[in-house]
């Protein structure tokens, strides 16, 4: 027992090695997770106690069990089934493939995450970048909602900057669960955005296997309570406005709707910015048809730059306004009393038609409407600014809270900032698609379209 045993430098590298990993797999690992669950729970039971809406179970369940729940669920099963028999595979390999689409769906919520670094980040990055203002907002109705609904916030898609701004302004009454397009399934920024609750989605899958996993995570987490941000547009607006719904999530939710089970209620959200920073490639996608627009690394360095330095000599003065109004709910349950059939389109149609009805009317896409139908005098556009607004105060429509000469003066800087318009007001002709952009936002308030005049053959100053 007490020989000497001689062993080659690297079989006790290796024995060190294994008992390390045997050590930390049974004592050191289980310590720190329970170190860290304990914090996260007292994280969950502060932020829950705030809360109006308290973060639902379903969404605190670990990935694993999820992903776990989600492919062993009946519907998913027969799929794989019938998956495995059309492309002549064994069942085990189409097992592993519906696993794999699960792993890529299934977010890995992080309260700690979620209500530390997140909330302050957008409430810092919207702060900064943005006036912020809320247009119709009606907290009592809000308030109000049935506790125990599942709450589905469905928003017009302008800018990447949506996702930071409605999550900062509802931060204080729950957390939201984003469907998120491909474009975030990058390193590092996808644990990110997993650790924030959001869950990714393929736009263009036909796959009937993949459509089946997502429509059954989305059903779960509605049928939980999960209180989720849904983008029915199906991707950035390449025009300004208010585009046709695509029906796939929400066909999901509304097939599923069953009267006697939990209640869902679809919350409209529109939202408007004076100045979307990405703009310029929108409308260079719309253009060309094409609807990737990766900016140049080199242009997004040079933006940046430009930015910090402008911030360090204090000559940024924030890019306008940017405002969030809240629609009239939609109780799934009442609008599909006495109905039948499909109702999806009809729920997609009317929500879009909510969001149209409570866009923010902001300086930049007034002025631009009025200079887009060829005022170049400035007391005509006085004149034309004020007979618009007197024309949308009889309506719902969420209108600017400045005074008539504040808002043109607002809208006009911004526009002469970027070199769109000159001091005579003139608007040359590069500049026409820009103002159409932002004009095209508010148009729906109005009987007809912003006005276009092509013959408008102003050069740039």
């Amino acid at each position: 027992m007490t020989q000497t045993v001689q062993l080659p430098l690297w079989l006790l590298i290796l024995i060190v090695l294994f008992a390390a990993v045997t050590f930390a797999s049974h004592f050191l690992f289980p310590s720190v997770r329970w170190f860290f669950r304990r914090r996260a729970e007292r994280v969950i039971a502060k932020v829950n106690a705030r809360l109006p809406r308290p973060i639902e179970p379903f969404k605190l369940a670990r990935r694993y069990d999820m992903i776990q729940r989600l492919i062993y669920d009946a519907e998913v099963v027969l799929e794989i089934g019938e998956y495995a028999r059309k492309e002549g595979i064994p069942e085990n390999v189409a097992f592993e493939k519906a696993r794999s689409y699960a792993r890529e769906i299934v977010p890995s919520f992080s309260a700690t995450a979620y209500f530390t670094f997140g909330t302050r980040l957008t409430r810092w990055l919207s702060r900064s970048l943005y006036r912020i203002r809320l247009g119709v907002f009606d907290r009592a109705q809000l308030e109000g909602m049935n506790p125990d609904a599942a709450i589905i916030f469905v928003m017009n898609h302008r800018s990447n900057m949506d996702y930071m701004l409605v999550t900062y302004l509802v931060s204080r009454a729950s957390a939201l669960s984003y469907a998120v397009g491909e474009w975030a399934r990058v390193w590092p920024l996808s644990a990110v955005i997993r650790m924030m609750g959001a869950y990714f989605i393929r736009r263009k899958s036909r796959g009937a296997l993949y459509r089946k996993v997502l429509a059954r995570y989305v059903q779960m987490a509605t049928a939980g309570g999960v209180t989720q941000a849904v983008f029915p547009e199906g991707g950035l607006s390449l025009t300004g406005a208010v585009s046709e719904p695509r029906l796939g999530l929400l066909n999901y939710i509304v097939s599923d709707f069953k009267p006697d089970g939990r209640e869902v209620i679809f919350v409209p959200v529109a939202l408007n910015y004076d100045r979307v920073l990405e703009d310029r490639f929108l409308i260079a996608a719309d253009k060309s048809g094409v609807r990737r627009f990766r900016p140049p690394l080199s242009t997004v360095c040079r933006a940046v730059l430009s930015h910090l330095w402008q911030r360090i000599t204090g000559r940024f003065d924030k890019f306008g306004t940017a405002s969030v109004s809240f629609g009239e709910p939609l109780a799934l349950a009442d609008f599909m009393q006495d109905r039948e059939g499909d109702q999806t389109e009809a729920v997609g149609h009317e929500l879009m038609a909510r969001i149209r009805r409570a866009m923010p009317v902001l300086p930049v896409p007034l002025v631009a409407r009025v200079l887009l139908a060829g005022v170049t005098d400035a007391d005509d556009l006085r004149a034309r600014v004020q007979a618009d607004l007197a024309a949308l105060a009889s309506t719902d429509a969420p209108l600017p809270r400045r005074g008539l000469d504040k808002v043109i003066a607002d809208g006009l800087a911004r526009l002469r900032q970027r070199g769109l318009i000159g001091d005579d007001l003139q608007v040359p002709a590069e500049s026409h698609d820009v103002l159409e952009y932002y004009a095209a936002s508010i148009a729906a308030h109005f009987d007809a379209p912003a006005a276009k005049i092509p013959e408008i053959s102003a050069s740039a100053k």
